[in-house]
């Protein structure tokens, strides 16, 4: 049996590559589709400001006449600077229950990363460190929340029969009653109030202005996390160009010393029960429903926090950590994104608000030896 690998080029390749989870999740309850524009979008080297330095290949799988694998393949030459590793990322990588078809698959993805000058495969990542990310481990037994990924548990199998190891192990939180949670240990009734400070909520009516603090505030809080890069003013702006539909202003929080922004908490809402019902497509009827159904929203995902490097120790995380009970004491579920187990300050907020383990992720990583790639072919026979 034949297993042929071709990069997307043609309009066909690309339906290809987007309809393929369809099929392998047709009778899993659990799966969302994600919307097929957004990955469009996500990967589209023109309009997507993060391929200003860095590239991606396309790659679709066909077993015979069936399309059975897909994987993007990244190279983001400013990692490579910033953290001396020659690494190629993987993500957006879906497959049938095939191990043929998942080393056909990697197989070129492999020489690709190998012609780049690479040394290293590493993912999922969708398509960088500030999206989507990880592959989920353990029991998959509910639906993913916004922002998280979602995988068969064979494709860790898949990956580990390739050669892959475990890099780096994450985890979500999660509080089912945070609300009440909450209200029975949260009893100040005035806002604590340290001299000098602000706390606020973001500002709408200057977005573009507020979006550059934040990006402020990220890329200094963040500098020193694992493969973090500071965002460029385009890329965080086309990122939250669509902040309006998952958050809401009151969600949040800015703090500021003497009018410097040193301090953010965001909060979005999960979407994701809404999103089930777009069946991987949006339109206006659908998003009209949308915008009704997201007033009974009560879960919320804390997206991101970041306190800047010269603030990290000082009363600002009290601060932010009252804003979030606040908050909280009006919703039901919490949820966070990924935290990684030497994010110390995140172990801790999750502690005081009640949040328990609750996914895992596992980012996985391959050395690339050039005399085990295969030929140019892109083709491999089982």
């Amino acid at each position: 049996m034949e297993y042929l690998v071709k990069r997307v080029r043609t309009n066909g390749a690309m339906r290809d590559f987007l309809r393929l989870p369809k099929s392998i999740y047709r009778d899993d309850p659990n799966w969302i589709a994600p919307l097929s524009s957004e990955i469009r979008s996500a990967l589209d080297v023109k309009r997507n400001p993060f391929f200003i330095e860095a590239t991606r290949e396309l790659f679709v799988c066909y077993r015979e006449s069936e399309t059975v694998g897909r994987i993007a393949v990244v190279l983001n030459r400013n990692h490579w600077r910033r953290f001396k590793q020659k690494a190629v990322f993987f993500g957006f990588f879906e497959c049938i229950d095939d191990p043929h078809a998942a080393k056909a698959l990697f197989d070129v993805a492999e020489q690709w990363a190998h012609e780049q000058g690479a040394d290293l495969l590493e993912g999922p990542f969708n398509p960088h460190h500030y999206s989507e990310l990880g592959m989920r481990v353990g029991a998959c037994e509910t639906s993913p929340s916004f922002f998280q990924t979602y995988n068969p548990l064979y494709y860790n199998e898949l990956l580990k029969e390739i050669g892959f190891q475990e890099a780096k192990r994450l985890q979500t939180r999660k509080n089912e009653n945070v609300g009440g949670y909450l209200r029975a240990r949260f009893s100040r009734t005035q806002p604590l109030c340290v001299p000098g400070y602000t706390v606020r909520t973001l500002d709408s009516s200057d977005l573009p202005g507020e979006l550059e603090r934040i990006r402020e505030v990220f890329n200094d809080a963040f500098s020193e996390n694992w493969h973090f890069l500071p965002l460029t003013k385009n890329e965080y702006t086309y990122s939250a160009r669509y902040m309006n539909l998952v958050t809401l202003p009151e969600l949040i929080v800015i703090i500021e010393h003497i009018k410097e922004p040193v301090a953010v908490l965001e909060f979005v809402q999960d979407i994701n029960p809404l999103l089930k019902q777009f069946h991987g497509s949006a339109g206006p009827l659908k998003l009209l429903r949308y915008h009704f159904a997201r007033k009974n929203i009560d879960s919320l995902i804390i997206y991101a926090v970041g306190i800047k490097k010269a603030y990290q120790g000082s009363r600002v995380f009290a601060l932010l950590l009252e804003a979030a009970c606040r908050i909280l004491m009006n919703y039901r579920v919490l949820e966070t994104t990924w935290i990684s187990r030497e994010n110390v300050l995140a172990q801790r907020a999750s502690e005081y608000l009640g949040l328990e383990p609750d996914k895992e992720f596992v980012i996985y990583e391959k050395l690339l030896n050039g005399s085990d790639i295969i030929p140019h072919e892109e083709a491999f026979t089982s």
